[in-house]
């Protein structure tokens, strides 16, 4: 844990250079959240999982042209959520923001997806609609709430065994300041594996015994899968981190690498081919513009994402109670 910061996180509507926008689907199984940059992004990716549902992940690429980026789209409904970036698009030419290419406005959209399809019901999915409603959201002002809400509205943790043993997740937030450099870290946890305390060592969230009276371990329950079997895939933590420090596409990719140390740390087993997991890594400066060392800001980076992994689980479970939670459960 990098000392000396001070926690901001009461204070996101304030931070310049991000508004954040949900939406949930009228059943509140699935949804989106929105990132809007109203100034821009250079944003870097990167992605340990063998199973992402993604769009426009090239723009990230350091060959790939400077333009920056618009907005970043967190949702459920796995592939079928990508849909949502359709209506994010909309809501943004709409208000004259994008690429000009002298002829229209093309807004620079990334998305990422959890798969939720499991929780509620699997017709649940976002759509343009949904995503239109995030975005305009995002554009009137920042929410900063957590847990089951936008993208997170779906999230479970802790499924090697299917829904059943499985828990509540959603969305987490941590914003952290040290000197003027910014760092927020957005996520939605929807992992595979139990999440831990690093600081602690103990685990917060993830795969329950039978009875679901106590916590069981996904890593030594791994030893059953030996040989080879088609493992549940219904996992994916897709998240972000947002910093006003100068930085280029390259040391973003480097930065987003850095900060996915954050998710080896909470959640075991992570980065497996029943996930999909993704960081995104924006230098959004907004209004102050600093200069910072790369090798700081990663670990600050991951700092803030581990915060807000652990935030996540500690704020959506604590919101649903475990009738409700079992029947959302498929």
């Amino acid at each position: 844990m990098i000392e000396k910061v001070k926690d901001i996180t009461g204070n996101i509507g304030e931070i310049s250079g991000l508004h954040i926008g949900h939406a949930e689907s009228e059943a509140g199984s699935t949804g989106v959240t929105v990132l809007w940059f109203p100034e821009g992004a250079r944003v870097g990716c990167h992605i340990s999982g063998g199973g992402p549902a993604s769009r426009e992940t090239p723009l990230t690429f350091p060959e790939t042209a400077d333009n920056p980026v618009n907005a970043i789209v967190l949702s459920g409904g796995s592939a079928y959520g990508l849909a949502a970036s359709d209506g994010v698009m909309r809501c943004l030419e709409e208000h004259g923001i994008g690429y000009d290419t002298g002829v229209c406005r093309v807004p620079l959209v990334l998305q990422s997806c959890i798969f939720d399809l499991a929780y509620g019901s699997p017709s649940d999915r976002p759509d343009a609609a949904l995503g239109y409603l995030a975005c305009s959201r995002a554009l009137q002002s920042s929410d900063g709430r957590q847990g089951s809400i936008g993208g997170g509205a779906g999230a479970t943790a802790g499924k090697l065994y299917g829904m059943k043993r499985s828990v509540k997740s959603g969305l987490g937030l941590c914003s952290m300041q040290a000197g003027e450099l910014q760092m927020t870290a957005v996520v939605i946890v929807n992992a595979f594996g139990d999440i831990f305390d690093p600081k602690t060592g103990k685990k917060t969230a993830g795969l329950l015994s039978e009875d679901r009276k106590s916590f069981s371990d996904t890593s030594s329950e791994l030893i059953h899968f030996m040989n080879p079997r088609d493992q549940f895939t219904g996992n994916t933590t897709i998240g972000a981190v947002i910093t006003n420090g100068e930085f280029s596409k390259a040391e973003m990719n480097k930065i987003a690498s850095m900060a996915q140390n954050a998710y080896a740390r909470c959640i075991r087993p992570a980065g497996t081919m029943a996930d999909g997991d993704t960081i995104y890594a924006a230098s959004a400066p907004g209004l102050v513009r600093v200069k910072a060392d790369i090798n700081f800001a990663g670990a600050f980076a991951a700092c803030a994402m581990q915060e807000a992994i652990l935030s996540a689980v500690r704020s959506a479970s604590a919101a649903i109670s475990e009738d409700e939670f079992l029947k959302n459960c498929l």
